[in-house]
């Protein structure tokens, strides 16, 4: 029997934790978090990792939780609006984002599909592995930080005399 990667069984996004009032729901995926801190700079009255539980569901209002969940560049956060505000929308067009020293950033509708057309993940925002050590590949995990992960800068322009 071949070693078949357990991201390669995810179909949907795996929600571990969802944290909900009457108005929002916040669903967390920890394996997909890579601690880039958007939600605690964003509203850390709301998204306190020393806290238990950690998201203060009724500590902000649906729309500034909705906004901050969309800063969130690797889809581990997503919420759905139970107010008849508006829900995540996809952008129209893809964009990737080289990170300096890290993952690639990728917002729009992504499909990663494995071997034989599987569906690994669909999502509208990504964090890709690109050091080539995460232990959730292809997504980063961040193992970049850990083993001093670096690429060089783009090349200066020629100067001209």
């Amino acid at each position: 029997m071949d070693a078949v990667n357990e991201n390669e069984g995810r179909k949907h996004p795996g929600v571990e934790r969802a944290y909900r009032n009457e108005r929002i729901v916040v669903y967390w995926e920890p394996k997909l978090c890579i601690h880039s801190a958007n939600c605690i700079r964003g509203l850390p009255q709301v998204f306190n990792p020393a806290a238990r539980p950690w998201v203060a569901i009724d500590a902000a209002t649906a729309d500034q939780i909705a906004e901050t969940i969309m800063t969130c560049p690797t889809g581990a956060l997503h919420f759905a609006r139970l107010d008849g505000g508006p829900q995540e929308g996809q952008l129209e067009t893809t964009t990737i984002d080289v990170r300096p020293n890290g993952p690639l950033y990728i917002r729009g509708h992504v499909r990663i599909e494995g071997p034989g057309g599987h569906v690994i993940r669909e999502d509208t925002r990504m964090a890709l592995c690109r050091c080539g050590q995460s232990n959730n590949k292809p997504f980063c995990d961040g193992t970049h930080r850990q083993i001093g992960f670096r690429t060089n800068p783009p090349s200066e322009p020629a100067q001209t005399p």
